[in-house]
């Protein structure tokens, strides 16, 4: 039995099995940008750190760790 290497699987049009997702680029916020969250609604960025984002929406502040996918800017 022969062992394959480690290289990236080639994608046939044809398969039925969907392709490797590509890597899309996380959008980046600075403090008082207006987003929009799919559950929270609008809010105002309140911090930065990279991997997270603080938001406050209203009376509720939440941390959201990236990707961001829910997050909008507006």
């Amino acid at each position: 039995m022969s062992s394959r290497s480690a290289h990236q699987r080639r994608h046939l049009s044809s398969s039925p099995f969907n392709a490797e997702p590509t890597p899309q680029e996380i959008e980046h916020f600075t403090a008082g940008d207006r987003v929009t969250h799919d559950r929270y609604g609008v809010g105002t960025v309140l911090e930065d750190s990279g991997a997270t984002v603080t938001v406050s929406f209203g009376s509720e502040r939440v941390r959201i760790a990236s990707p961001f996918t829910k997050l909008t800017k507006l």
